[in-house]
């Protein structure tokens, strides 16, 4: 693979990244903010193996995109869902 094709799939995965990143921080859904996460946490694992770092990247697909959304959703799962009542 050339250096350019390289660099342009790093900085549309860096794009990506950066994007859930925002999304799992604005958005108010839990459930969908794990997604994003788990979105970045590939994208990064893609950039990884783009770097030829396969040993960071078998750590970091199984830690970020697969032990750790599923923790979180089974801790969202144990919450109650709460929401604020306008009339006081």
């Amino acid at each position: 693979m050339s250096p350019e094709i390289a660099l342009l799939i790093m900085l549309y995965l860096g794009l990506v990244s950066l994007a859930a990143t925002v999304k799992a921080i604005m958005d108010r859904d839990l459930v969908k903010a794990i997604a994003y996460s788990a979105i970045q946490s590939i994208a990064y694992a893609i950039m990884y193996a783009l770097l030829l770092a396969p040993d960071i990247l078998i750590v970091y697909l199984a830690v970020g995109a697969g032990i750790y959304p599923v923790l979180m959703l089974y801790a969202v799962s144990k919450t109650r869902r709460y929401e604020e009542d306008g009339s006081e």
